[in-house]
């Protein structure tokens, strides 16, 4: 019997397998190194305030932190330098000669009962390497800000092999150089570089400057006493005053000073701040004004046209969670809608519309959510899954409710004025998300034929003795004119649904309130635009039905026609078209799945009207083989057709030259 191998050890990572992978696949988005180092430099000054803050350290008062990026398109690099912390040699073989020990977290640990306040942004320890994506050769020049620590270089060609030698870095923090490989040189180009930092770093909470060296350098003249102190002078002049000749009245002539003589100085162009370290969400609603909520939308989503209204997130407990919703303006059909919500953690840009956070139902407007907390995988770039991730998209969701409805009850005036533009955004959410919609099912609005803002609620209440527990809907205010005219002659309201989402959303409404039906306007018949007719007016309009059944089949070439004759109270009105609602919505829905072509479902639930008290009607009647019947039969059938939907351009020339001809008849 062989003998049982026993051993117990530690699993090494080979780095000179991982280091294609961290190339590769670490990062969706290339770009997305300039994010990682520049975080990086922030954790560094972050930490250094920190140090200070327990009296470690000492920052003089006139030296700015910042971070610093400058690109070089002619050495083809790009440098990432900050004034931080810095690392010693230790240091630098704990956190990055080690992949994946993150110095953020071990920082953390280490003064984790000295201070509460978290705004270190590194947890993994792999951001360093997404340098490795882009560049062939990465060096480091470190200086910690421990008394006698020796500066440190670092450099590494992509390889498992590195060289670590005392550095000549004179002061503290770190600069980290990438000699960019020939797939990404468009990172040492300065516009691109100052694209990448606007889209990740626009809002970090350390400033951060771009500039450019290489090339001819970029000068620019200022007065001497309007320098800067970040100004790199390269000379003094004096810039004479200007004159000019000019004529008195009595003919003289005489020199005048235009403008004096100014002391000037030639200085490169100055570094450019990229970013606000204090984000309108970071601030407290009382302390933000309208225009700045309107000039923060316009910044950060460049969008001209201002918001209706904005939701103001401010949470510290369970979670820390900040930022701005707002509501657009639409200007076109829901299907076409793309909002933006912009997702950061510690003001460091993660992602657009992650849908773990966002309801889905919110990525139809635009805004920002700053969530510190947010359990993010390894890149950043996703959340991982957890439960606690669900808490926020409940409390995102409970927060635009309470918005919303407590405007319904304070600010009707608003809401109403909003209200065409907010509804798609509250009908989708009613669908999509449960406790949205027992929030806001009172206060869903339906405009009426009146133009009159309603709910449910007031709607059934109104109609409850004409039509109880139905509600009446108008999709095309045009082509439905004839019904709607039907209405108000009777005193009966509808509302009017013409927005795409709004079928989906009566469908479920009608499973919530079971009681209550939606009918569109041109559906079946109500009674009340009939006369009521006695028992022997009923069998006479069966007869009736009978006959004109067999003449329109006859003069439409149709035998699946439906026709109903009616005695309507409006004499005047000669045809009409009614579809069954569910047949309605059975065609709608086949219209939003693409199928353009429903000839494969005839004219199911379709009903031909044919009122008894119209002359056009009884001439049909009483001239069942009349020269003119089947020209006749024909005009009412389009007449009605044309009140229900549009004619096909076919049948529309066909009813005009018929139309002619009719009028040809009559002027004989």
């Amino acid at each position: 019997m062989a003998e049982t191998i026993k051993e117990q050890g530690s699993l090494s990572i080979n780095s000179e397998n991982l280091f294609p992978i961290i190339k590769k696949w670490l990062y969706s988005d290339h770009d997305i190194f300039v994010r990682e180092l520049v975080s990086n430099g922030c954790d560094a000054i972050t930490k250094l305030k920190k140090l200070e803050m327990m009296g470690e350290c000492t920052i003089a008062e006139d030296e700015k932190l910042k971070v610093e990026v400058i690109v070089n398109s002619e050495d083809k690099t790009m440098i990432v330098r900050d004034n931080g912390i810095g690392m010693t040699a230790d240091e630098v073989k704990e956190y990055i000669t080690q992949i994946a020990f993150s110095g953020a977290t071990d920082f953390l640990e280490k003064y984790k009962d000295k201070t509460n306040e978290d705004q270190i942004i590194g947890h993994f320890g792999l951001g360093f390497y997404s340098a490795f994506m882009v560049a062939d050769r990465v060096t480091i020049q470190t200086r910690s800000y421990k008394e006698d620590a020796e500066p440190v270089y670092w450099e590494c060609d992509g390889d498992s092999e590195y060289a670590m030698t005392k550095g000549d870095k004179e002061t503290r923090g770190t600069e980290i150089t990438l000699y960019l490989n020939e797939d990404s040189l468009e990172f040492a180009n300065e516009y691109r570089a100052r694209e990448v930092l606007d889209k990740y770093c626009a809002f970090m909470p350390v400033e951060i400057y771009i500039s450019k060296e290489g090339g001819e350098p970029e000068t620019q003249n200022v007065k001497e006493e309007d320098i800067l102190d970040t100004d790199k002078v390269i000379e003094y002049y004096t810039e004479p005053a200007k004159t000019e000749e000019k004529e008195n009245e009595d003919g003289t002539k005489e020199t005048v000073e235009i403008t004096p003589e100014q002391k000037m100085a030639k200085i490169h162009r100055r570094p450019f701040l990229i970013n606000d370290i204090h984000p309108l969400w970071a601030k407290h609603p009382n302390e933000c004004t309208e225009e700045e909520y309107k000039a923060f939308y316009r910044k950060v989503f460049n969008d001209y046209k201002e918001p209706l209204f904005w939701i103001h997130l401010n949470m510290d407990y369970p979670f820390n969670l900040k930022g701005i919703l707002y509501f657009p303006k639409l200007n076109l059909e829901y299907e076409a809608v793309e909002g933006t919500i912009k997702l950061y953690n510690n003001q460091v840009f993660i992602a657009d519309n992650i849908k773990e956070v966002i309801p889905e139902f919110l990525m139809l407007l635009k805004g920002v959510i700053d969530c510190p907390d947010l359990p993010l995988n390894v890149s950043r770039s996703a959340l991982q899954n957890d439960g606690f991730v669900q808490k926020i998209s409940d409390y995102i969701t409970k927060k635009v409710a309470d918005k919303l409805s407590g405007m319904c009850k304070t600010d009707r005036e608003n809401y109403e004025k909003y209200w065409d533009d907010i509804s798609p955004f509250i009908k989708y959410g009613y669908i999509k998300d449960e406790k949205f919609k027992g929030k806001m099912k009172d206060y869903i609005l339906y405009k009426n034929l009146e133009s009159k803002y309603l709910t449910l609620k007031d709607y059934l209440e109104a109609a409850k003795e004409k039509h109880e527990n139905q509600v009446f809907y108008v999709t095309d205010e045009v082509q439905q004119g004839q019904y709607i005219n039907m209405f108000k002659e009777q005193e009966m309201d509808a509302v009017i649904l013409k927005h795409a989402i709004d079928q989906p959303f009566i469908s479920v409404l009608e499973q919530d309130e079971e009681n209550v039906k939606f009918h569109r306007i041109d559906t079946d018949l109500a009674d009340i635009f009939k006369e009521e007719v006695n028992e022997e007016d009923g069998k006479v309009l069966e007869e009736n039905t009978k006959t004109l059944t067999d003449i329109f089949k006859k003069a439409l070439g149709r035998d699946n026609i439906q026709v109903k004759v009616e005695k309507l109270k409006n004499a005047e009105t000669s045809s009409m078209i009614t579809l069954n609602e569910e047949s309605r919505r059975m065609q709608d829905m086949m219209k939003m799945y693409g199928m353009t072509d429903m000839s494969m479902f005839g004219n199911e639930g379709e009903t031909l009207i044919l009122n008894a008290n119209n002359t056009l009607v009884q001439y049909v009647l009483e001239h069942t083989d009349g020269e003119y019947t089947d020209m006749i039969c024909q005009q009412l059938y389009d007449l009605a057709l044309l009140s229900h939907k549009p004619l096909e351009a076919s049948a529309m020339t066909a009813f005009i030259e018929r139309s002619n001809k009719i009028m040809m008849v009559l002027t004989k």
